[in-house]
C-alpha cells in the first residue's frame, strides 16, 4: 500500500470488516464501497472472499492489473474449487464497459477459484457494468469457463452458496463418468514437429505403455510445431488449455509423449502445478512394477536414479537447513544439496552391486560355454512373443501378458527337438523405439547375455502395421551395444492374423521364417533352420581349428 494516504490505508483496512451475503456474489453497497476506493487513488482494488462472505484478502495493484498473494496450492480432496472468489475493480473503461482479462481467467483456473469478478468503476466512482465468470465441467464444446454480462452488481443477485453446490456436483459427475477403469488418469501431450516420427504411431505406442502402466489417458492434446517449444515444449497458450483440460477432467497428471529436459520439465511443472512425467520416466515406472528378481530391481533403481538426478530441484528455501556453522558463516546444507549427495551416494552402491551380477552372470556363461551347447537368444521389439515362444518350445512358465515390457530378467532353458541338436534358448527383454540411455546402461549386464549367443532369434510381430520401423528400432539397439554383426535367423510370428498369401509374400522378401508363437506345429521349420546355422557355424570353427565335427549332431 506504498504511496497511499492514511485515510485510504484505513479505507482499505475497513474492507475486512464487511460480510458479503451468501444469498449473492456480492451486495452493490459492497461494490459501490470497492469502485470509491479504486477511483479515488486510480488504482485496482480486488478482495478475495471466502464463502462465510468473510473477505480474507485485500489486494492494490496499479491502475490495469493486480497481482494476487500466494493462496496455497494444494488441491481439495473433496470440493473441486477453493472456496474463495475473486471481486476486482475496473478503470479502464470510464465505467462504459468491463472485460475480463487474460489474467484474472487464468487466476480462475490455475488457482480453481469459485469464480471471478470484475466491476467499472464509473465517472463518480459508482460501481458500473459488471462481468464473472465460473468454471465449466466437461462439455462437448470443450469450453473451460463461462462469461456473464451485467449492467450493475446487483443484478447478479442469486443464491452463490447453492450455485456453487451444484456447479461442483456437475464437476464429480462428469469426472466420475470418465473414469471407469479405477486407473490413474491422466492427459497425454505430444509435440508433433516436421520429420518426426509418424504421429499416429507415437501416441498408439504411448497409449500402449500407459496402459502397461495402470493409467487411463482420458484425453490426448496434440500440437503441430516447426519445433519443440525450448521452455514449455508446447507454446505457452497450449500450456493454459492444459491446464484447464486437468481441471475438468480432475487430472492430476500429465505425460509427455517425447523427453523433456531438466528445464522444460520444471516450466511446465512450475506453469500448471500438476504432476509431470515424460516418455522415459513413464517406461522406467513400467520397469519399475515388473521388475521382480534382485538385478531387475538393481537396475531399475539405478536408472531411475541416473535420470531423476540432473531433475532434482527445489522450490523455495523452507526445506534449508539455515546457519551451518560456528558464527554463522552462511547457509548450511540445503535439502536438495543432501538429496544429491544421498543419490550420487546410491547410484555408486547400485553401480557396485551391478558388476558382482554381472561377474555371476560371467561364471554361469563360462559354465554354459564349457558343456559346448550352443546358445541361441531371442531378441525382439516388446510385446512381440518372445516369452510365448519359449513357454512353447521349451515347455516352460515364463510370465506372458498382452503387455509391454512383461520380460525384464533374461530366462534360459534347454531345447531339444526330437532327436537333433540340444541347444539353449534364452529370453531377453523387449526393446522399443528409442529406448531410454539409461536403461540400455542400466542392463548392460543383462544385455551382455546377448553377445555370448551363437545365435539370435530377431522375432517380430507381423501383425503390427508398423512391423518394419519395429524391425529397424531393434536393429539400431543392436547396433548401439556392439552387436549389430552378430547372425541373425528372422521370424515373422503371429502370421494366423494376417491371409497366407500376405505372409508368403512378406516371407520371401525379407528371407524369414513364419511362425505362430502359440500354434508349436508351425516352429518346425524354424528349428530346422536354427540347426542348420549352427551346424554351419560349428563346422566353420572347426575347420578353423583343422579339426572335425560329427555332422550328425546338427542333422
Amino acid at each position: 500500500m506504498s504511496g497511499l494516504k492514511s485515510s485510504q490505508q484505513r479505507a482499505l483496512e475497513k474492507l475486512y470488516r464487511h460480510q458479503v451475503n451468501s444469498a449473492a456474489p456480492v451486495t452493490q453497497g459492497f461494490a459501490n464501497r470497492l469502485t470509491e476506493i479504486s477511483g479515488e487513488i486510480n488504482r485496482v482494488v480486488a478482495v478475495l472472499v471466502d464463502r462465510a462472505g468473510q473477505v480474507d484478502a485485500v489486494v492494490v495493484g496499479d491502475a490495469k492489473r493486480v497481482y494476487l498473494p500466494d493462496i496455497g496450492r494444494q488441491r481439495a480432496a473433496q470440493d473441486r474449487f477453493r472456496g474463495i472468489r475473486l471481486i476486482r475493480t475496473y478503470l479502464e473503461s470510464g465505467g462504459h464497459g468491463v472485460e475480463l482479462t487474460n489474467d484474472d481467467l487464468t487466476d480462475l483456473s490455475k488457482l480453481q477459484l469459485d469464480m471471478v469478478m470484475s466491476i467499472a468503476v464509473g465517472h463518480h466512482g459508482e460501481a458500473s457494468y459488471t462481468k464473472w465468470a465460473h468454471l465449466l465441467p466437461q462439455n462437448p464444446e470443450e469450453r473451460a469457463w463461462e462469461i456473464h454480462s451485467e449492467e450493475r452488481p446487483h443484478d447478479c443477485f442469486f443464491d452463490f452458496a447453492e450455485f456453487i453446490r451444484e456447479l461442483e456436483g456437475e464437476f464429480e459427475r462428469k469426472t466420475s463418468s470418465l473414469l471407469k477403469t479405477g486407473q490413474d488418469p491422466a492427459l497425454l501431450v505430444y509435440v508433433a514437429t516436421p520429420g518426426g516420427r509418424d504421429e499416429e504411431i507415437e501416441l498408439a505406442e504411448l497409449l500402449e505403455l500407459a496402459r502397461t502402466a495402470g493409467v487411463e489417458i482420458v484425453d490426448t492434446m496434440v500440437q503441430r510445431r516447426t519445433q519443440v517449444h525450448p521452455k514449455y515444449a508446447v507454446g505457452k497458450g497450449k500450456i493454459e488449455e492444459l491446464t484447464l483440460r486437468a481441471l475438468q477432467l480432475d487430472c492430476d497428471l500429465v505425460i509427455f509423449a517425447q523427453d523433456l529436459t531438466p528445464g522444460q520439465l520444471r516450466a511446465i511443472t512450475d506453469a500448471t502445478e500438476l504432476k509431470v512425467i515424460d516418455r522415459t520416466q513413464l517406461i522406467l515406472d513400467i520397469f519399475a512394477q515388473r521388475a521382480k528378481s534382485r538385478d531387475g530391481k538393481v537396475q531399475v533403481e539405478l536408472a531411475q536414479l541416473k535420470y531423476s538426478l540432473p531433475r532434482l530441484h527445489s522450490k523455495s528455501t523452507g526445506m534449508s537447513r539455515l546457519a551451518g556453522g560456528i558464527g554463522g558463516r552462511g547457509p548450511g546444507e540445503t535439502k536438495l544439496e543432501i538429496n544429491r549427495r544421498r543419490a550420487h551416494d546410491k547410484i555408486g552402491e547400485l553401480e557396485r552391486e551391478i558388476v558382482k551380477i554381472g561377474e555371476q552372470r560371467e561364471l554361469r556363461r563360462k559354465r554354459r560355454q564349457k558343456s559346448d551347447i550352443p546358445i541361441v537368444s531371442v531378441v525382439g521389439y516388446t510385446n512381440a512373443g518372445k516369452s510365448t515362444l519359449l513357454n512353447g518350445l521349451t515347455q516352460s512358465s515364463v510370465l506372458m501378458e498382452d503387455k509391454l515390457f512383461a520380460t525384464l530378467r533374461p530366462t534360459s532353458r534347454r531345447l531339444r527337438y526330437g532327436n537333433g541338436p540340444e541347444m539353449i534358448l534364452t529370453d531377453t527383454v523387449g526393446f522399443i523405439h528409442e529406448l531410454p540411455e539409461e536403461l540400455v546402461s542400466a542392463f548392460k549386464a543383462t544385455l551382455e547375455e546377448l553377445g555370448e549367443a551363437d545365435l539370435l532369434i530377431h522375432l517380430v510381430d507381423i501383425s503390427n502395421e508398423n512391423f518394419e520401423a519395429r524391425m529397424d528400432a531393434v536393429n539400431r539397439i543392436l547396433k548401439d551395444i556392439d552387436l549389430g554383426d552378430k547372425e541373425q535367423v528372422l521370424v515373422f510370428n503371429k502370421v494366423d492374423l494376417l491371409k497366407p498369401k500376405v505372409v508368403k509374400a512378406l516371407c520371401r522378401r525379407f528371407d524369414a521364417v513364419p511362425i505362430s508363437a502359440l500354434d508349436l506345429e508351425t516352429t518346425h521349420v524354424l528349428i530346422e533352420k536354427l540347426a542348420s546355422r549352427l551346424f554351419s557355424q560349428r563346422r566353420a570353427q572347426a575347420s578353423g581349428r583343422d579339426a572335425t565335427v560329427d555332422p550328425e549332431l546338427y542333422d
